[in-house]
């Protein structure tokens, strides 16, 4: 690997280190490139990210493949329907030697928090998670206290319809830049899957592709890739007619538009440019913006999630496409 302890390094070496997390998180997450995709462009994206699927299908060792891979530091919260705020931010604590309050941090301050189910927890311990995921920080007892960056939330929750489960409000399912979903492997990566982990785990093989600080110098090139005013104004259009669109009771918020030009921006790193295509924005359209929106279907007893993402993917296609966007800087 390339030397990235620069503040700001090529879009060619943020594509070659990319490259090298993919692959080392693949090594354990068999056949599904796609969501590995995504999850690394939600982290360059310094989003948040959400898995949803049925147990089992490796919602959980996809985030900690990712951990894994990029070093830094690593906390699992394992979100049951007893846990309190404080279990997840921290808490102040009496020390008796000194006479004074100590504040023993929670898991949620590391750089890559693994919130295990994290719809089985009730909407008050949910809301622990709303000031770290919009703003980096955490308040407790009126004391802010900044999350260092990098700072990345990889969700995983069960299907709304399984037993033991509270639906995510619409606050923070905003707060999160994408949702994706497994989905069963294939035959022939399951059968991978038996013969890797036969005699020990391969997550326990994995090693560091990049530390902490080249994650901040990919993180800060990103910020850098160009978004011209034709595909700033697609992507407005885009999240406008969900606002309107008939098949739609909420549409996409302003965070959701500042959150599909970063996803963009990422996306567009990964492929080694420097600037964001057309296609950038449709691709990552209904992973960006299906979970933010609550289709009329819902209330007729409609699969909500697949059904916004449909509506989303219509948008897409309905929605003109600029031609012109093709500014590269230097």
């Amino acid at each position: 690997m390339p030397d990235l302890t620069h503040r700001t390094v090529p879009i060619d070496v943020i594509q070659e280190a990319g490259a090298a997390i993919a692959s080392s998180v693949a090594t354990v997450v068999d056949g599904k490139p796609d969501a590995i995709r995504t999850a690394l462009t939600v982290m360059l994206a310094e989003g948040h990210l959400l898995v949803e699927d049925v147990p089992g299908v490796g919602k959980t060792v996809l985030a900690k493949a990712l951990g894994a891979s990029v070093g830094g530091s690593v906390n699992r919260i394992q979100f049951t329907s007893d846990m309190l705020p404080s279990d997840v931010t921290g808490v102040n604590i009496y020390d008796q030697s000194s006479g004074t309050f100590r504040f023993s941090p929670g898991p949620v301050f590391a750089n890559v928090v693994i919130g295990d189910e994290i719809n089985r927890t009730s909407p008050k311990t949910q809301s622990a998670l709303l000031e770290a995921m919009a703003e980096s920080q955490v308040t407790v007892d009126g004391v802010t206290r900044p999350l260092e960056s990098p700072f990345m939330i990889v969700a995983t929750q069960n299907p709304v319809d399984m037993e033991g489960t509270y639906p995510l409000p619409e606050a923070q399912r905003d707060r999160f830049m994408a949702r994706i979903a497994m989905g069963y492997p294939s035959a022939r990566a399951e059968r991978r899957m038996l013969s890797a982990r036969g005699a020990h785990d391969p997550l326990g093989d994995l090693r560091p592709v990049v530390d902490v600080d080249t994650l901040r110098s990919m993180i800060a090139a990103v910020r850098t890739v160009h978004v011209a005013a034709d595909v700033e104004a697609y992507i407005v259009e885009i999240v406008r007619v969900t606002r309107t669109h008939p098949d739609l009771l909420l549409g996409a918020s302003p965070r959701a538009t500042l959150h599909l030009a970063q996803a963009a921006r990422a996306a567009a790193a990964l492929a080694g440019r420097p600037f964001v295509t057309p296609d950038d924005v449709a691709a990552l359209a209904p992973v960006v913006l299906a979970h933010r929106l609550v289709p009329v279907a819902r209330g007729l007893g409609g699969a909500a999630e697949d059904t916004a993402r449909e509506i989303v993917v219509r948008i897409v296609a309905d929605t003109a496409v600029p031609f012109t966007a093709t500014p590269v800087r230097s």
